[in-house]
């Protein structure tokens, strides 16, 4: 069993565009949204994955991933998932020595950029970059989860 301990963030300017290691685009859907779990499907070009998080809000959750053929994947978010399925880049930036890892979501939730970063521990110290911005951690509405049900484009701002 995998601990994911995670900080998300918005972005405060688009200066990290200038350092992106590489990108990878993802599609994701969710089979299962429940008050004490989640299970999605996820693919990229070449790979999909079956993904089980707990769903505690916050910097801590368990997190179990196993990789599934891709044609599986495909069945399974055409069929069986909930819509919209979540589709998104996420860009890979090295900054202060750690990786970041910024979604620039599209489809239902475009407009919608998030940086996150994942530790080791619970309160190891890091530096955030001059283009990180608000903390949204604890705000379940950036969670994939709740974007998948209640996409960026229907928040009313």
């Amino acid at each position: 069993m995998a601990i994911e301990i995670e900080h998300k963030f918005l972005l405060a300017n688009n200066a990290w565009r200038l350092h992106i290691d590489h990108s990878v685009s993802y599609r994701q859907g969710y089979l299962s949204t429940a008050p004490t779990s989640s299970m999605r499907v996820r693919t990229s070009d070449t790979q999909a994955w079956l993904n089980i998080k707990s769903a505690t809000i916050g910097t801590q959750r368990h997190e179990f991933e196993y990789e599934i053929p891709l044609s599986d994947a495909n069945t399974l978010l055409h069929e069986l998932c909930t819509k919209p399925l979540i589709e998104k880049v996420r860009h890979c930036v090295y900054a202060h020595g750690k990786l970041w890892e910024i979604d620039e979501f599209s489809g239902a939730n475009a407009g919608l950029l998030v940086a996150e970063i994942e530790l080791n521990y619970l309160d190891e110290i890091f530096i955030k970059p001059d283009w990180v911005g608000e903390e949204v951690t604890y705000d379940p509405r950036y969670y994939n989860n709740n974007l998948a049900t209640l996409p960026y484009s229907e928040w009313a701002r």
